[in-house]
């Protein structure tokens, strides 16, 4: 919010210069990023009146021009511009005066006729933007000759750019900051304005068939009418006012609206009345893909949620956001209507962030405006173009809805104040509220009940009157106090405990922990080959993306990781890489939406693999295979790793992770053609599981130690190579007695004498008896048996 001090004083009576106001107006939470003075170098400019222009008698493309500003008052100067005329009153530069930019104006010559100074324009003041045409600054006849013309327009100024917190919409306008001005200089005075009024119904010379109002996002819609216009800059003031502000000047009609939304806090839009498809007005939602072209020429498909304004069925405007190009205001124009509406804050906030228009007007509805302010500036606006003499306004105006939010009561009691400030003293909270709008409407020693003004749409509890008061006190006054003694133990949960026992185990395995957004770019599916019918293929998107980059929710926990190392390479990184990430991913169930927490890791081997000690050992599937079992041997799990399928996934070398009978997650070796299409120059290896089963640890088993030695026996086997070890090694547990204790695979082979398509698996048995040592006759028959029974089930002995 851009605040003129200049404008402030002509609302409230301050006991305090701009640096006083600004560190008062900081600590009461409306942070002043940046104080500007303007113009200070301009000095020793008057008012001066045109007497004769005549034609310099060498030069042709310059004219000699006498000037005068009052009795004595008198010089002539060159001029080229060729926008004056007799009787034009100018901001003029004496010799001696200085200009914006700091040049020291002084006496020249051309070809022998002397200028003394030099007539002015907008950007030699230092307000370019005022005027839209070339040439020198025109005045208004009404300007007092002689006076010194900055501080007449009012260039001079004190300008603060101030931060407004985004539930404190109230002070968006200069009336909300002289009010919170007030508040904070006890020993200020609001100065009194008189607001003209308006009538109903409405005696327009035209067919107008009203308002209709087909969305519950629109409580209140006011318009006025005003005719026979002229459509000419607003007066001189105004447009400076507006111009230090921040608001380029277009023309009286725009600047009306503009001004009053300054100074009021309420956006206004002025409809070309012919333009206007039929003569009505009605607020809808507009309808899913339908399009709208804005003041800014952009079109814009909208969805079921925008809220237009409409005529004829037509869009002619975003409602709160911008209005239509079919609508707008030019030099044709000659009736107008002016709509002074409420629209609900979350509607234009959806709509103005989706579309990206960040308006002036959106940006105060998304922030709420009162409800209450928009009949007061609809008038405002008429009797404000009607003093600029923009043609004929009229003061009757159509009101449909309701201007009334209805009445707030928030009560304040005793107990609490002193419990957040330390002080229980009720009598001296309605001192520092009324100021702000706040009545009372019941008191007592121990609660008072207050109004809530219509503009304070942030007041809702009592802890929000105890805010209001503590920041108008000052927080530096609040009595310190030590905080009460916590007796209570506190421990963490058992998902950070989970958490923070997987981040030891894979940093101590050298992994390092990334963070990713949640969101990321819809490309994903196709980049890792995902079929559409996969549920990771299925993201949810955002409804207000930041961009295309961050549209989606993620479905799983691979293409941050893959981005992740693919940025690290563009920048240059050439050597392995091992990450992991413990986060949410969020999947379709039907319509509704599942939150899942992963982890997931990923090794890189690496683009440039030089040693100097020769050939190293390179990562690859097994190593990953370990970490991950690593992780579940912590938390006393037990994985299985079966042989699985990804789309992304390479071949024979993919495996789903089973727990509890359940797929839980996957091992993979990325296929080379993602690795192509990533430009990832070696072998990418992930692993990603559901973090569900880490909350639920096995309890630890104890029992006695061995005490006598175990007697151990091998058996090779061949079997087909589509059955796992892990189902030969479950077969082998089956088959065995009791007195097996173990049974590890120690050799696989395949070549010489080992049939196509089968493979050689050596394991070793380790036989032990609880109490005495076997013998080797003993371990030899149970050994024997087993034999037999392995053959029997149809694999082959070696």
């Amino acid at each position: 919010m851009i605040v003129s001090w200049n404008w402030l004083n002509e609302l409230v009576e301050l006991p305090a210069n701009a640096q006083e106001f600004a560190e008062k107006l900081t600590m009461a939470g409306a942070e002043v990023e940046e104080i500007t003075y303007t113009a200070q170098r301009l000095k020793g400019t008057i008012i001066a009146k045109i007497l004769n222009l005549t034609p310099h008698p060498e030069r042709k493309n310059l004219m000699v021009v006498t000037l005068t500003w009052g009795d004595e008052g008198r010089a002539t100067c060159i001029t080229g511009a060729r926008n004056v005329r007799e009787g034009d009153v100018v901001p003029y530069a004496p010799p001696g005066a200085v200009l914006a930019d700091g040049t020291v104006i002084g006496i020249e010559e051309f070809d022998e006729i002397k200028s003394y100074g030099m007539m002015l324009s907008a950007d030699e003041m230092g307000l370019p933007s005022l005027t839209q045409e070339e040439g020198i600054l025109i005045l208004p006849q009404d300007a007092p000759l002689g006076k010194d013309a900055a501080s007449w327009l009012g260039i001079k100024d004190v300008i603060f750019d101030v931060s407004i917190t985004p539930n404190r919409g109230d002070l968006l306008s200069m009336a909300g900051i002289a009010r919170e001005a007030h508040a904070l200089f006890p020993s200020s005075s609001l100065k009194k304005i008189d607001f003209p009024h308006t009538h109903t119904p409405h005696d327009w010379p035209v067919n107008f068939q009203g308002v209709t109002l087909k969305d519950p996002g629109c409580p209140f819609y006011g318009l006025g009418f005003a005719d026979e216009l002229k459509v000419l800059p607003a007066p001189v003031k105004y447009r400076v006012r507006l111009a230090l502000c921040g608001i380029r000047p277009i023309s009286n009609i725009v600047d009306v609206t503009n001004y009053v939304m300054l100074f009021l806090g309420q956006p206004l839009h002025a409809f070309d009345f012919d333009k206007l498809p039929a003569p009505e007005i009605t607020v809808r939602s507009s309808y899913e893909g339908e399009r709208i072209v804005t003041l800014d020429g952009r079109e814009h498909e909208l969805s079921s949620d925008d809220l237009l304004i409409t005529s004829g069925g037509l869009p002619i405007g975003l409602a709160g956001v911008m209005g239509g190009a079919n609508s707008e205001i030019d030099d044709t124009t000659r009736r107008i209507l002016i709509e002074s509406a409420h629209f609900l804050p979350h509607r234009i906030s959806k709509t103005s962030r989706r579309l990206g228009i960040n308006s002036e007007a959106a940006y105060r509805y998304a922030r709420g405006v009162d409800r209450a302010k928009a009949p007061l500036a609809l008038s405002y606006a008429l009797d404000l173009m009607n003093k600029w003499g923009c043609g004929k306004v009229y003061t009757s105006v159509i009101l449909e809805g309701d201007a009334n939010p209805g009445e707030r009561l928030v009560p304040l009691t005793s107990k609490k104040l002193k419990t957040y400030l330390g002080d229980e003293d009720l009598a001296e909270t309605p001192k520092i509220l009324l100021p702000l709008g706040f009545e009372v409407q019941a008191s007592s020693v121990e609660r008072i009940i207050f109004k809530v003004p219509s503009f304070r749409m942030d007041v809702e509890i009592e802890e929000d009157l105890i805010e209001e008061v503590a920041r108008l006190k000052g927080y530096d006054e609040l009595p310190p106090r030590l905080p009460g003694k916590i007796h209570d133990s506190a421990t963490i949960g058992m998902e950070s405990r989970a958490e923070r026992k997987l981040r030891e185990i894979l940093m101590g395995r050298g992994y390092v922990e990334i963070l990713n957004y949640s969101f990321i770019s819809p490309k994903f599916t196709k980049d890792l080959m995902l079929p559409p019918s996969d549920l990771r293929a299925m993201p949810f998107p955002l409804a207000n993306p930041l961009s295309v980059e961050q549209s989606v929710m993620r479905t799983f926990l691979l293409p941050g990781l893959a981005y992740a190392i693919c940025d690290n390479l563009r920048k240059g990184w050439r050597f392995p890489i091992r990450i992991f990430e413990i986060g949410n991913v969020f999947l379709k169930e039907g319509t509704n939406l599942r939150e899942e927490k992963h982890i997931a890791g990923a090794i890189f081997l690496g683009k440039d693999d030089r040693s100097p000690y020769g050939v190293v050992d390179k990562d690859d599937f097994f190593t990953i295979k370990g970490d991950l079992v690593a992780l579940a041997k912590a938390f006393r799990l037990h994985f299985d790793i079966l042989p699985g399928k990804e789309p992304f996934g390479n071949e024979g070398q993919t495996a789903d992770v089973i727990f509890d009978g359940q797929k839980i997650g996957y091992i993979t070796k990325i296929k080379p053609s993602i690795e192509r299409r990533l430009e990832l120059p070696a072998s990418l290896y992930v692993f990603e599981v559901a973090f569900d089963p880490f909350l639920r640890p096995q309890a630890p088993k104890f029992g006695e130690v061995h005490r006598y030695p175990a007697v151990y026996r091998d058996i090779s086997l061949i079997a087909p190579e589509d059955m796992t070890v892990n189902e030969i090694s479950r077969l082998i547990r089956q088959l065995s007695p009791a007195l097996v204790s173990s049974v590890r695979l120690f050799d696989i082979y395949k070549g010489k004498n080992i049939p196509e398509g089968h493979r050689s698996l050596s394991f070793t048995l380790a036989y032990r008896h609880p109490d005495r040592t076997l013998s080797d006759d003993e371990v030899d028959e149970l050994h024997n048996e087993l034999r037999a029974q392995i053959v029997s089930k149809g694999l082959k002995l070696r």
